[in-house]
C-alpha cells in the first residue's frame, strides 16, 4: 500500500474523530462546513535538470487549510506517492494539532512528487529552490512557516529559507523551521517530539498517583520519536522491555539496554541482528504485556482486529494516526487510556514554534529552557484536556479535538467571516 493511500485513509480516521468531537461540541452545520474546507490548495510545477542534462517535471504542492489562529505550519515531505489529497489531509490535521496545543498556529502541508532516495544532493537542491520559489508569494513568517517531514530534512530547509530569503532581497530564518542552529535552528529540537510523548506519559500517570519509575515500557518504531522517548522513559526509571522497527521486535522482560540499542541502530541502521532481546515480530511487539505502549511508527497499527490483544492499560501516540476508529472504541469498552496523537506527539511543532520565536526575535535560549518551556506547554495542555475529558465524560482523545475545535471556533467567531 503507498504512503498517499495509507495518508488518506488516516484523513478518514481525522474526520471521524473530528465529527465525534463536533457533536459533543454543538457545532452548527455551517460552521462545520468551513471548517472541513482548506482555505487554500496550490499546485506548482517543478521543472529542473538532472545531473546528466536531462530535463524533468515533478509536481509540487502546498495546502493552507487554516488561518484562524495563525500563519500556517506544517511539514514538506518528498515521496514519490504525494498527491494533493494526502497534502490535504495532513493540514487538516496539523490544524487540531496546532490547537489541542495552543500554538498561535495554523495547519497546513507541503510536498513534492519524487523519491529523494534516487536524487544526488545537486538535484535535491534544485528541486528544492524551484519549489521554494514558486511559494514565495504564499509562504513566510506571517503566512505559513514550512518544517521537514518524511523525505526531508534540515538541509533541504537550509536551501528553502536561502531561497525565500534571496528572492525577498534580506534574510529571513523565521521562514521554516527544523534548520541547522547555525542558520537559526532551535536547542532542543531533535529530541522534542519524544520527549513530549515522555511528558504526556508522566502526567497521565501523575492524575494515578503514580510515576514513571518501574513502569514496563513497550516503543514499536525506533526512529527519531520512538528511540528518544525510550531514552527519556528509561532515565525516568521506566523499564523498556521491548523495541521494534521494519525488521521486527525485541523484547527483554528484564530491560532492554536503550543507549545501546540506539548505539547498535545508529551502526548497522537498523536493529536486525540485536541481541539485547528475543526476536519476535511487529505484531507482537504489540500485544506483549506491559503497563505503557508507546506507538510510534507507521499509522493504522492498532486496529479492530488487533485492540482486543493489546495488554498495555496506557497508550501514548507517538506516530501519527497509529490507531483506528474502530480499535479506539474497542480500547475504551476495555479501559484502555489513551493519549491521542494531536497531543502526544505535538512536542516537535510544539519546539518548532519555538523557533519560530526565536528567529523572528534574534534571541536564542539554552537547550534547558526550550525543554522546561516545552514541559510547561505539554503538562498545561494535558491538563486543560484531562480536566475536559472528566468533565464531558469523554475519552482523551475526544476532550483532545474538542479542546483544539472550541479553539478554533471561538477565534474565528470573534474574528468574523469576511466576505
Amino acid at each position: 500500500m503507498s504512503t498517499s493511500v495509507r495518508e488518506v485513509s488516516v484523513f478518514g480516521d481525522a474526520i471521524q474523530y473530528f465529527n465525534e468531537a463536533a457533536a459533543n461540541l454543538e457545532i452548527d452545520e455551517g460552521m462545520r462546513r468551513i471548517l472541513t474546507h482548506p482555505s487554500r490548495q496550490v499546485i506548482v510545477s517543478i521543472p529542473f535538470q538532472r545531473d546528466n542534462g536531462e530535463l524533468e517535471v515533478y509536481t509540487g504542492y502546498r495546502v493552507q487549510y487554516n488561518f484562524t489562529r495563525g500563519p500556517a505550519k506544517g511539514g514538506i515531505r518528498y515521496h514519490p506517492g504525494v498527491t494533493l489529497d494526502e497534502v490535504t489531509a495532513l493540514a487538516f490535521w496539523m490544524t487540531w494539532k496546532c490547537a489541542a496545543v495552543d500554538l498561535p498556529f495554523g495547519g497546513g502541508k507541503g510536498g513534492v512528487t519524487c523519491d529523494p532516495t534516487m536524487l544526488s544532493q545537486g538535484e535535491l537542491e534544485r528541486i528544492t529552490r524551484r519549489y521554494a520559489a514558486e511559494l514565495v508569494e504564499i509562504v513566510g513568517p506571517d503566512k505559513d512557516v514550512p518544517a521537514p517531514d518524511v523525505g526531508t530534512n534540515p538541509q533541504i530547509m537550509a536551501w528553502f529559507m536561502d531561497t525565500y530569503s534571496m528572492h525577498v532581497r534580506m534574510s529571513v530564518p523565521g521562514v521554516v523551521t527544523g534548520k541547522p542552529l547555525e542558520i537559526g535552528g532551535s536547542r532542543g529540537r531533535v529530541e522534542a517530539t519524544g520527549r513530549g510523548v515522555m511528558l504526556v506519559a508522566a502526567a497521565e500517570l501523575a492524575t494515578l498517583g503514580r510515576t514513571l519509575k518501574g513502569e514496563r515500557v513497550v516503543v514499536q518504531g525506533f526512529g527519531n520519536v520512538g528511540s528518544i522517548a525510550a531514552m527519556l522513559l528509561e532515565q525516568q526509571g521506566a523499564i523498556v522491555v521491548g523495541i521494534s522497527d521494519v525488521t521486527g521486535g525485541y523484547h527483554n522482560e528484564n530491560g532492554i539496554g536503550v543507549k545501546s540499542a540506539i548505539a547498535y541502530a545508529q551502526e548497522h541502521h537498523s536493529l536486525d541482528g540485536f541481541r539485547g532481546g528475543e526476536h519476535i515480530s511487529n505484531s507482537q511487539t504489540l500485544e506483549l504485556p506491559c503497563d505503557i505502549l508507546v506507538p510510534a511508527a507507521l499509522e493504522k497499527q492498532i486496529t479492530g482486529e488487533n485492540a482486543a490483544r493489546i495488554q498495555a492499560r496506557l497508550i501514548v501516540e507517538g506516530a501519527n494516526g497509529p490507531t483506528t476508529p474502530e480499535a479506539d472504541h474497542v480500547l475504551q469498552s476495555r479501559g484502555i487510556t489513551v493519549v491521542p496523537d494531536i497531543l502526544a506527539n505535538a512536542g516537535g511543532v510544539t519546539v518548532s514554534y519555538f523557533e519560530w520565536v526565536q528567529d523572528r526575535t534574534g534571541y536564542f535560549w539554552k537547550e534547558a529552557e526550550v525543554n522546561e518551556r516545552l514541559k510547561d506547554i505539554m503538562e498545561t495542555n494535558f491538563a486543560a484536556i484531562d480536566a475536559m475529558a472528566k468533565t464531558r465524560n469523554v475519552s482523551l482523545r475526544t476532550a483532545a479535538y474538542m479542546t483544539a475545535i472550541d479553539r478554533v471556533v471561538k477565534s474565528l467567531k470573534i474574528r468574523g467571516i469576511y466576505a
